[in-house]
This record gives C-alpha cells, sequence and structure tokens, in this order.
C-alpha cells in the first residue's frame, strides 16, 4: 500500500536531511531534487527510497559532503574533474553547468569526472542542457552490480545513459535508461514487496537465472557472485552482448577517459571489506545545436520524427506508441497534482533518519 505525500513537503523533507551535514542550502537543494524528482516522474528505484544510501555514505566516510570539485584539466571545449569523494549530485551539477558554459561560447562542451559518488537520476543532468537549450547527454558508472555476457561476477555497472532534445510541439525528448535489464533499484523494489523477479533479469551465484530479488541483493551485499544481467538479458540469444558493450561505453568514457575508476574498481566496499570512497566517474557533453542545423529546423525534424513514430502501426491488442519520456512527464503532471505516492517501508526508512538527524517529519 502506497502513502501519498506531497512533493513540496518532501522536497523540504530531504533538503533538511541533507542540511545537517553541513553543506549550503543550494547543494542541499540539489540533491533533494534530484531524489524527489526521480518519484514525481514515477523512478522510485532512485527516488527518496535513496536518501538512507546518501546518509549512510556521509556517516561512513564514503562521501565527503564537505567536499569541492577540483578541475585538474581544461580546454575550451573539454574539462576533466576530480570530485574529492563528494556528493555525486553536487559534483554532477558542477560539472554540467561547465558542460553548458563550454557550449554556448564553444558549440560543445564535454566534461569528464572522476573519483565521484552516485550522482541520482542521470536525466537530471541531461535535462538540465535542455533546459539550457542545447542537446544534452549524461552517463555515469556505478558499482559493479552486472554480469558479463556467459559471466557470473558483478563486474560492471547498471551503468545508465541519458540524451535530451528539444522540440517544438511536442515534449522534448527525454531518454534516460540503464545499460542493464533493469537498476538495483528495482530489485529492492520487489524485495520490498516480496515479488518475484521476472524471468530473465537477474541471476545466482551459478550463474544461473534466478526470480528471488532476496537472493540476488544478499549476494550482491557479500560480493558472493550472480548480479543483475545486461540490457538484452541472458546470454546471446537476445542480444545481451549489446547491453555488455554499452555498459563498457559507458565505463570508457566515464572511468577510462576520466582518468579514473572502471569496472569493478567503481566500488564503496574495498577487497577486504572496507569502506572507501565509490570513485564513480561521470560524462557530460552539451551540444549548441545551431552549430550544426538551424535550431527551428532541428526541432521540427525531432517533431516529425517523433510523430513518425508514435503514428506508426500499432501491434495488434496495443492502442499507443510511446516515446522516451513521455510516460514520465505524464506520471510527473499526475504526481504534483495528486501527491507522490511512497512505500510504506520508504515511509518508515524517512521518518527513522528524521529521528536521527533531528528533523521534523511532517509528510
Amino acid at each position: 500500500m502506497a502513502i501519498i505525500v506531497n512533493d513540496v513537503k518532501l522536497l523540504q523533507f530531504v533538503e533538511d536531511v541533507f542540511l545537517t551535514f553541513g553543506i549550503t542550502k543550494e547543494q542541499a537543494h540539489i540533491c533533494a531534487d534530484n531524489l524527489v524528482l526521480a518519484d514525481l516522474r514515477g523512478i522510485p528505484s532512485h527516488g527518496v527510497a535513496r536518501l538512507k544510501r546518501y546518509v549512510d555514505g556521509m556517516k561512513n566516510g564514503t562521501i565527503l559532503p564537505l567536499a569541492k570539485p577540483v578541475v585538474v584539466k581544461e580546454a575550451p571545449s573539454t574539462a576533466t574533474i576530480d570530485g574529492q569523494a563528494g556528493l555525486g549530485q553536487v559534483i554532477a551539477h558542477f560539472a554540467t553547468t561547465m558542460a553548458i558554459a563550454k557550449a554556448q561560447k564553444n558549440g560543445v562542451g564535454i566534461v569528464t569526472v572522476r573519483n565521484s559518488n552516485h550522482y541520482g537520476i542521470a536525466g537530471y543532468y541531461s535535462k538540465m542542457i535542455l533546459e539550457a537549450g542545447l542537446l544534452g547527454i549524461s552517463m555515469t558508472n556505478s558499482a559493479p552490480l552486472v554480469v558479463p555476457t556467459f559471466g557470473k561476477e558483478m563486474i560492471i555497472g547498471t551503468n545508465p545513459i541519458s540524451l535530451t532534445a528539444p522540440t517544438k510541439r511536442n515534449r522534448p525528448f527525454f531518454m534516460d535508461m540503464a545499460t542493464s535489464v533493469v537498476p538495483r533499484g528495482k530489485l529492492e523494489v520487489y524485495d520490498r514487496l516480496e515479488k518475484p523477479l521476472p524471468e530473465g533479469w537477474a541471476v545466482n551465484s551459478a550463474g544461473n537465472v534466478t526470480t528471488s530479488a532476496a537472493e540476488v541483493l544478499k549476494n550482491m551485499t557479500a560480493r558472493a557472485g550472480g548480479g543483475i544481467l545486461p540490457l538484452g538479458g541472458e546470454g546471446e540469444l537476445f542480444s545481451g552482448y549489446k547491453g555488455y558493450g554499452m555498459a563498457v561505453l559507458v565505463d570508457i568514457l566515464c572511468g577510462v577517459l576520466s582518468g579514473g575508476a572502471y569496472g569493478d574498481m567503481v566500488d564503496s566496499k574495498g577487497p577486504n571489506g572496507e569502506t572507501q570512497p565509490a570513485q564513480v566517474g561521470h560524462f557530460f557533453m552539451a551540444l549548441n545545436i545551431e552549430n550544426f542545423v538551424e535550431m527551428d529546423v532541428f526541432k521540427e525534424k525531432m517533431d516529425d520524427f517523433i510523430d513518425r513514430l508514435k503514428n506508426s502501426s500499432k501491434a495488434e491488442g496495443q492502442h499507443r506508441i510511446f516515446i522516451h519520456g513521455e510516460k514520465e512527464y505524464e506520471l510527473f503532471e499526475k504526481h504534483k497534482k495528486e501527491g507522490v505516492p511512497l512505500q510504506e517501508k520508504v515511509h518508515e526508512i524517512l521518518k527513522t533518519i528524521g529521528a536521527e538527524r533531528n528533523v521534523a517529519f511532517a509528510l
């Protein structure tokens, strides 16, 4: 059963929790806004259910909330940033702002980040670029949760990719997806609901498909083998190797290109079980569309492309073809009007965090 809460009150609560760690009001807002936006857009796996992850990280020292990102290499259109193990959302916002400024001045802005932490939903940053009137790309590597094709050991992350593009008549194009079948958060949702996983989402320690979310999550925590499958699923029949390749692409751009960590090096747990900074890497690219084609032409072509997709013939029994981001836009409007649904367990977790951090809980 879901508990419906007001998004403004939820945002304020999460912001107040972040403020207890000594960061600025602006920084706390960025972190809270990212989490609440995920819930508003119908992505509870990356919403306020993740707040405990950040609180625990700041308490155990894997996330250093007062750290400031440092620019270690810069050219007119590019830069590399060391996040100094700070809050991923704050670091990513800083890097995206820089990419936007470079694109507005030079036509393209590409910024890579090393030594960061989990930055929330990838689409938060491509959305920033979109709102600046540019075409935006956001990627991040993540802790090893995914097994490579034919493997049984978690060696790569869910490594999401987000791309946003402006339109004239239609809602802007807004793609935000993991390169795995599902993100870890989706397994956590199924575990909280005590529901079996669909076959083909994850494998057990022997590398065989399992429907037990609890088993997979337990193995993940213990590093006992198994994990989530790449986009496409098990083996080669449904091209799981393509999702595997996309995840590697993200790791190359986020980890190798930034001079940071990649693959199983991205982890807040050390080889002996000790806690350590996760060393997450990010990649942001902003493109000034006018440097390639007139903005009106681009928007008209985007609208035409979207119309062609949506108006193409539907499969038997289907009545609508969706465009990436479309369902999320509609859920955002619904949740702004009717409130944000939180699972009871998430509501209780937030209540507990509020008590621990001495933050009023009135949702």
